[in-house]
Parts: C-alpha cells; structure tokens; sequence
C-alpha cells in the first residue's frame, strides 16, 4: 500500500511496553487453547508452490487457488512449453512458473493453471452455473475479467478478458446478486459500482456513483474491500471503515443509514477486520451481521513510519440490519485479531481463524501471529459465545486464506507478508503450504450422531419454495430432530469470504424412519433468489449440532 500522508505514533518504550504485555497475553491464550481447545489440524500440502491469496471452492470438489503474477517466479512449473510472456509485467516478463492451481481436495493433490493477467488483490463470485468469475487486479489485470469453468478431464484452464470493467478495480468487493450478476463494489479510488456480466452490447459498461465510499475514505483509506451482504429485503448491506448504509442498486438510493460503529476505529483494509451475514432462519424476518477485529486509527502509518505495532482490535459488532432503528450491540473476542478470516460452519457457528496480534495489513506490518482460532456461537447469550480452539503451528498474516469445504474441514492456506516470494531471510516467509483445520464436531466423540446424507443423486436440484427430501444414515437422532443448512462457498482473499451466507431450512418437526437405520427429513427451499441467488450450495443434515458431510445442490 502506498500514498499515506499523515498519522500518529507513539514512544519508542510504550510501544515496546505494550509489544511485551501482548506477548504475555498471547502465550496465557495458547495455553489455555491446548488445555481446553477443540478441533484439530492437519497438513494436506507442505507446497503447492503458489501461496493462496485467493481461494474458491466449486461444486465438483476442486479449491481454485491463487495469487498475483508480479512476485517473480514461484515454486511451480507450469506444464512444459508453457510461460507466460508478457511486456507490460513489473517483475519478470517471461515466466514459466504457475501463479494459480487447481486443487483436488479428494485425492488432495494439485495441478498448475495458467494464469495471464496479474489478479493481485481481486475479487469474486461464482455464477449460477457454477462458473467462478473473477474480477480486476493490478496493472493488465486490473480491468480484466477471468472465468474458470469447472471439469472433470483437469483440461479446464482460465479464460481471460483485459477489458471487461469500466474501469480499473483493486481491492473491490463483488457480490452475486438474485438476477445472477455480480455487482462490483468500490476499490481504489473508486467511488462508484458496476455490474458483471455486461449486455452482449456493451450498453451498460459504466459505473455508478456511490458518494458513500468517498465518504468513508480516510488517509490511509481504510475503506477498501468493503464488506457487502445481500439482505433479506433484496438490497445491499453496505460498510467501509467504521460505517454502513443500506443500498438500492437498481435505484442507486441509500435506504438507510446505519450508526457508526461505537469506537469509531477502522475495521477495512488496511486495518482489515472480517465480517458475516449470521446465518438465516427459516423464513427470516431479521438478519444480523458480524464484524470482528481490525485495527485502531494510525496503526498503518505506525507501523510503517516507526515499526511501532499498535495492538489489534479484539472487539466485534453486532447489528440486526433489518431493525428500523437498528443499533450496534458490542462484544469482546479472548484474543485481539487484525486480518483473520471469518467462515460460517454448517452448524450454524461461526469459526474465527488466520491473522495477528499487532500492527496491520501490508507488507511487513504484523505482528505475533495469532495461532488460535475461536468459535463464535451466536444462539447463545452475550458474554458466554466464544470458544478457543486448539492452535495452529503455521503463521497466517497478510494474503492468508480460508474456506470451508463439503466435508466439513476449513481449509486454510497462504500467508505472504512480503514484497515478494521470500522463504528465508526475513521474520514470516512466504507460506505455499494447504492445512485443513476439523471443528470439534468432526472429533470421533461424535461419530455416533454424524449423519451420512445416502440421498442421490448429487447434485440436488431444487426450485424455489419447493419441498425436498433427504435420506441419511445415523446411530441415534435426538430428540430435537435435525436442521439442514445450505451453504454457499466463498470467494475468500484479504479477510474477507464474499458472497459467504448460510440458511437454516424449514423442516419437519422431527426426522422419520424409512427403514432400520436409515432415516428422512423433509425441507423447504428458500423462497426466492434474494434469499439464496441461483447456484451451486453444500447441503448439510445438522444432528445435534454435528453436520453430515453435504449434498451439492443447484438451486433455481
């Protein structure tokens, strides 16, 4: 990041009084993780010789992986005969090294994709056939469009357009919208949105004006890859920085204005907190977003200007969206947390992973990785919802990701801190390995109530307000029957997982026996495409809080 002009610092001995104690804290929540955590983790891939600044999982059970073509060469050959040669790029114009791949989760193994245009920092979403659209980047990358159709027969590649936006996009947000388009959100100095795909004309290659980005836009920015949810009502959540605005963008009209955040500190890139749409009821009325973390005002500039890391925010903000005089409803996480990854678990909880203690995002700028994911549950009371979870060995900071995958297991990956590929040499390398972390409720202490959906085929396809069934397998349904969830996958880069949204299904009141062992629940599909955008979902049968391993469903 580039362009700060002013901010405040602090003694050289308070920041090093301050460094200590979040230290001490620190090595006090480890401890207590190891004694009380849940979950574990395992290393899929010490290499895929590309670190994951983006991820996104499709519906044939593959994790498109990437980062940017300006590193210099990474540590994957691209397929003989292949490099890409390119006069315009910044770092090495003949490179015959990969920047993307293609990663099996069920044979876990990987395999190089040839990536032209440089997609650092871009965004995305997957389109109702399935089909990933990614947008913008840096440099020839930043008005490009590239598009990856999922196959079988590992022949599919990226298909690349360098003109496709209006106009350049670096650090912008998308989000699937009900017709099946994805709007584009903001971005570097942009104030303004556009709509992807364009009409087969070009009629609507434009932008539109959104006064509200500039708005929040400070020194150092601190509004980029604004956090936007599809609400129930069919408009935009819009937040950037410390505030947010409900939009109308067929009428490009703020609905409603929203109060600031109390505290008034950043929670966007650079200062990077993470943010959900809790998951939705049946039928829902209310929706409730998350934001967590982030980083206090002058914690960039601090850190740049005198290595001086200001601790992390280790406070979140609730607020009901669809409340008339809606208000903020804050909490405190076990552990302060800037650039963690926040991804929604078929149980309906919400895991909190990846990032660090101190400083911010950019290069070089953190500190004191925070190894201990924590599980928010959100049904239960104020003050008694968070959960810490056994830690990790790898620092995540700066381009790390995470993604939730149809078993059940988060994906995690990435982390490069630096201003190229650096392994040795400096404080964090670059990280190119894939971890798999298993929430609690893949523990064999609850084998016996995991459920096995044997419903076929997959994927399910599903109409709009229409009842399906599934058939599973369990060693005993509780009392309290069992839910099933749909969930969206994620485009996940910088903290932020957009297009992430879980619905809890209207069911029956309890599941019924078909036949000894084998049991059936019926469910409702949402409503409408506002509720659930036309697409690929994982669909889970929940036990006592214990997910199946899901269905891929198509819904429409």
């Amino acid at each position: 990041m580039t362009g700060v002009h002013s901010g405040t610092g602090g003694s050289a001995m308070t920041s090093i009084m301050d460094h200590t104690k979040l230290i001490f804290l620190l090595l006090e929540t480890v401890v207590a993780a190891t004694a009380a955590g849940g979950g574990q983790w395992a290393l899929l891939q010490r290499s895929i010789g590309v670190s994951a600044m983006h991820m996104q999982l499709l519906h044939n059970d593959r994790v498109v992986v990437f980062d940017r073509t300006d590193f210099g060469p990474s540590n994957l050959s691209l397929p003989v005969g292949k490099c890409r040669n390119d006069p315009d790029e910044k770092a090495l114009r003949v490179d015959c090294t990969a920047h993307s791949v293609e990663y099996d989760v069920a044979a876990n193994t990987f395999r190089p994709l040839m990536l032209l245009t440089d997609a650092w920092c871009s965004s995305g979403t997957v389109a109702p056939d399935g089909t990933l659209v990614q947008t913008g980047g840096f440099n020839d990358g930043e008005r490009a469009s590239r598009t990856f159709r999922p196959c079988d027969d590992c022949r599919c590649n990226w298909v690349e357009v360098p003109q496709a936006l209006a106009v350049r996009r670096w650090y912008a947000t998308n989000q699937i919208l009900p017709d099946g388009r994805a709007i584009v959100v903001g971005g570097r100095r942009q104030f303004n949105y556009e709509f992807y795909p364009k009409s087969p004309d070009a009629s609507d290659l434009r932008t539109i004006a959104l006064p509200f980005l500039r708005d929040t836009r400070d020194a150092v920015e601190n509004n980029l890859y604004p956090f936007v949810h599809l609400n129930i009502d069919g408009n935009l959540f819009v937040f950037a920085n410390n505030r947010a605005i409900l939009l109308d963008y067929t009428k490009n009209t703020v609905v409603k204005t929203y109060p600031k955040m109390p505290g008034g500190e950043p929670r966007n890139y650079p200062s990077t907190g993470s943010s959900v749409l809790l998951p939705l009821k049946p039928s829902p009325k209310e929706a409730e977003v998350l934001i967590c973390g982030g980083a206090p005002m002058g914690s960039y500039v601090q850190a740049l200007q005198s290595r001086g890391f200001v601790r992390a925010l280790d406070t979140c903000g609730r607020i009901k969206i669809t409340e008339a005089a809606a208000s903020w409803s804050m909490e405190t996480m076990p552990v302060p947390r800037v650039m963690g990854d926040m991804v929604l678990l078929p149980s309906g909880e919400v895991l909190m992973i990846n990032g660090a203690a101190a400083g911010t995002a950019g290069w070089e700028l953190a500190r004191d990785p925070v190894l201990t994911p924590v599980v928010y549950r959100p049904e239960r009371p104020a003050g008694a919802r968070f959960d810490i979870q056994s830690p990790s060995t790898t620092p995540r900071l700066y381009h790390s990701t995470a993604v939730l995958l149809r078993d059940g297991r988060v994906l995690v990956g990435g982390s490069n801190p630096n201003v190229n590929y650096n392994f040795s040499g400096v404080e964090f390398p670059t990280e190119l390995s894939l971890e798999a972390f298993s929430p609690a409720y893949l523990s064999p202490a609850h084998s016996a109530r995991r459920p096995r959906i044997v419903t076929s085929p997959s994927p399910l396809r599903l109409s709009y307000g229409k009842r399906f069934s599934l058939q599973f397998t369990a060693g005993a349904v509780g009392d309290e029957g069992v839910r099933v969830t749909m969930v969206a996958p994620s485009f996940a880069t910088h903290s932020f997982s957009m297009n992430q949204r879980l619905l809890v299904l209207e069911t029956e009141a309890a599941a019924k026996a078909a036949d000894s062992g084998t049991y059936q629940v019926m469910a409702m599909a949402p409503a409408s495409a506002i509720l659930a955008p036309s697409g690929y979902y994982m669909v889970f049968v929940v036990n006592g809080g214990v997910p199946s391993e899901s269905n891929w469903a198509h819904i429409q």
